[in-house]
C-alpha cells in the first residue's frame, strides 16, 4: 500500500509540474506584465528599470525556476486590478465554488442512484423509458442553454426563486463563509447548484444502469436469487455495491470537472465564486490572477483524482497487486 501511495504521489507532482509549465506559459503570453503592473503613464527607461529589478530579462529558464518556488511558497503575486495578493483573491471566492458544486453533487447522488437504479430493475417500465429518453436530451443540451432556461422560468416567470448573487452569508470560523446556514443563501443556491447538477446528472443515470443491469445477470446475483434472498438485499447490497467501483472511478474525475464547470454557472447567475472571477481577470488579463486560478483547479483536479485512486486501490485489492507489478 505504501509503494502504491508513493507511486500516486509521484504522479501527482508530475502533473502538477506540468501545470505549473503551463500557467507560466500562459501568463508570459499575455503581454507586457510590467506595462500591466504600472500603466501607460510610465517611461520605457523606467519601464526597463522594473523589468531589470523583476528578472523579467533573465532567460525563460531562470523566470521559471523564481515562478516555480513562489508558487511553492504559496506566492502567485499581487493582482493588477485588486491589488491583493492572488491566492487571497481566490481563496476569498473558493468557498462559493466549492459549496455550489458541494450542493450539484448531492443532488447528483440523491437523484441518478436512485433512477438508474430503478432504470436497471424495470427495464421496460414506461418510467424507465422515460428517464432514459430524458437522460439521452441532457447529454445533448449544452448547460448554459440549461441554466438559462432554469432562470426564464423559475426566476423571472414563476418567480419562485432569486435569479441572481449568493444571497445572505454567514462567517464560520472566522475563515469560511457559508450561505448554508441562511435560507436567502438556500434559495439563492438552488438554480445554479441545479443548473450545475443537469450538466452530468444524465452520464450518472446511465452509468449506473449500465453496470447494474451487468451486475445483475452476474453469477453470484443468480445464486443469490436461488437462496431465497429479498430483492432489496439482491438489489442493493450484492448488485449495486459491486457497480461502485467504476461509479467511483468516474464521479471522483467529474468532481475536477464539476469545478470547471462553475464557470459557465456562475456567470449566468452571477455567483461570485472562482469562475465568474476567472473570466473577469481574463478580460482584465490579470496575469497573476489567471496563473493562481489554474494552478489552484488543477490542484483540485489532482488531489481528487489521487483520492480516488487511493479509495479505487483500497476497495479493489487487484488494483493495488497490479500496481505492484504482480
Amino acid at each position: 500500500m505504501l509503494i502504491f501511495l508513493l507511486r500516486r504521489l509521484l504522479q501527482a507532482c508530475v502533473v502538477m509540474t506540468v501545470i505549473s509549465i503551463i500557467s507560466f506559459v500562459i501568463q508570459d503570453s499575455l503581454g507586457d506584465p510590467v506595462r500591466q503592473m504600472v500603466g501607460q503613464s510610465v517611461s520605457p527607461a523606467e519601464i526597463e528599470k522594473i523589468r531589470q529589478e523583476q528578472g523579467f530579462n533573465d532567460t525563460k529558464f531562470e523566470q521559471y525556476t523564481r515562478y516555480a518556488k513562489n508558487v511553492l511558497k504559496g506566492d502567485f503575486g499581487t493582482s493588477y486590478f485588486y491589488k491583493e495578493p492572488a491566492l487571497d483573491v481566490i481563496l476569498k471566492k473558493l468557498p462559493a465554488t466549492f459549496e455550489l458544486a458541494f450542493s450539484a453533487i448531492l443532488i447528483i447522488i440523491m437523484v441518478s442512484i436512485p433512477c438508474g437504479i430503478f432504470a436497471a430493475i424495470r427495464p421496460k417500465n414506461i418510467l424507465a423509458r422515460f428517464l432514459m429518453f430524458s437522460s439521452t436530451i441532457g447529454l445533448s443540451v449544452p448547460i448554459f442553454i440549461v441554466g438559462i432556461f432554469l432562470l426564464y422560468t423559475f426566476s423571472i416567470e414563476l418567480q419562485w426563486t432569486p435569479s441572481f448573487g449568493r444571497g445572505d452569508t454567514v462567517l464560520v470560523f472566522g475563515i469560511w463563509e457559508t450561505g448554508f446556514l441562511t435560507l436567502d443563501g438556500l434559495s439563492h443556491l438552488i438554480l445554479p447548484s441545479l443548473s450545475l447538477a443537469i450538466a452530468l446528472l444524465p452520464m450518472f443515470v446511465r452509468l449506473i444502469r449500465s453496470e447494474m443491469l451487468e451486475v445483475l445477470h452476474s453469477e453470484y446475483v443468480k445464486y443469490a436469487w436461488a437462496k431465497g434472498l429479498s430483492p432489496a438485499r439482491i438489489y442493493f447490497v450484492h448488485a449495486f455495491k459491486n457497480t461502485m467501483l467504476p461509479i467511483i472511478t468516474i464521479g471522483g474525475i467529474q468532481v475536477g470537472t464539476l469545478v470547471a464547470y462553475t464557470i459557465l454557472t456562475e456567470t449566468i447567475f452571477q455567483w461570485p465564486g472562482m469562475g465568474s472571477l476567472f473570466l473577469d481577470a481574463v478580460n482584465r488579463v490579470d496575469s497573476p490572477l489567471i496563473s493562481a486560478y489554474l494552478i489552484v483547479v488543477g490542484a483540485i483536479f489532482v488531489i481528487s483524482n489521487t483520492l480516488v485512486d487511493l479509495i479505487y486501490g483500497y476497495i479493489n485489492p487487484t488494483v493495488k497487486l497490479a500496481s505492484h507489478g504482480l
